[in-house]
């Protein structure tokens, strides 16, 4: 279950890089769209259309974000009970604790532009903690473990 959890962690810091990503892949899409004379207003926001290419990437940066982090944060959270680490579970639970806090402020970004910068800084904050919650699975080394056949070898 160690395993299953380092795994875990990993790939939620590996899924808020894609999301940084995926916004930023968006972003310059929609200059070099806008550049070339399109034109975003409440019609374009309102017609479902995909403009330019890399609008996908708000696509998945939104489906990432609301279905596939969450999911990965709560099964982090479940396995830090079973991985019998130090630390894992609070580690585990502070990745939930940001996710839910990201998917807030992202939700609200859409109300209330300002918090979008919340919303970059958490991520970098959440990035940080997966990995952490991830180290928890090198932290202990089979030597340090009473009884294994590391620690017999010494």
């Amino acid at each position: 279950m160690k395993h299953v959890y380092k795994v875990l962690a990993y790939l939620v810091a590996i899924e808020v890089a894609v999301q940084a990503s995926m916004v930023v892949w968006a972003d310059a899409g929609l200059s070099l769209w806008v550049e070339g004379g399109g034109v975003v207003d409440k019609t374009l926001m309102e017609s479902g259309e995909t403009p330019f290419a890399e609008a996908l990437g708000l696509m998945v940066h939104g489906m990432n974000g609301i279905f596939v982090i969450p999911v990965l944060a709560l099964l982090l959270l479940i396995s830090s009970f079973w991985a019998k680490l130090p630390g894992a579970v609070k580690a585990a639970g502070l990745v939930l604790l940001l996710v839910v806090l990201q998917i807030t402020f992202g939700l609200l970004g859409h109300s209330i532009p300002l918090v979008g910068l919340v919303h970059g800084l958490n991520a970098l904050l959440l990035f940080t903690a997966a990995l952490y919650a991830a180290r928890r699975g090198a932290a202990v080394s089979p030597a340090a473990v009473p009884g294994s056949q590391h620690a017999a070898r010494g």
